[in-house]
């Protein structure tokens, strides 16, 4: 009888993910858990620019996710809770500036 492990490391994600981050992101889809208003990305409402973006439910207003974005990275956190991933952006020539 050979055993499963019930998990593996985060690596399994890279597939996936590599798939979702490579398409257009405003039209993923949400479902508000505080109001379960379906929205598209883009019918989100933003606000910002300092220190970050935080993006809202345009039903009622409950945060869906921020991101802050320093020289050599981007900080993603989705949903109003704790916790945030950091990706590492790729490097830019020096006279290019992101925004």
């Amino acid at each position: 009888m050979t055993e499963h492990p019930l998990y593996v490391d985060g690596n399994a994600l890279a597939g996936p993910l590599g798939e979702v981050f490579a398409v257009d992101p405003t039209t993923a889809w949400r479902l508000c858990p505080s109001c379960r208003l379906p929205a598209t990305l883009a019918q989100l409402h933003v606000y910002g620019p300092e220190p970050g973006l935080t993006a809202r439910c345009p039903g009622c207003a409950a945060i869906a996710l921020r991101i802050v974005t320093q020289p050599e990275y981007l900080w993603l956190q989705l949903g109003g809770g704790a916790g945030a991933f950091r990706f590492t952006l790729p490097a830019v020539a020096p006279d290019v500036r992101r925004p």
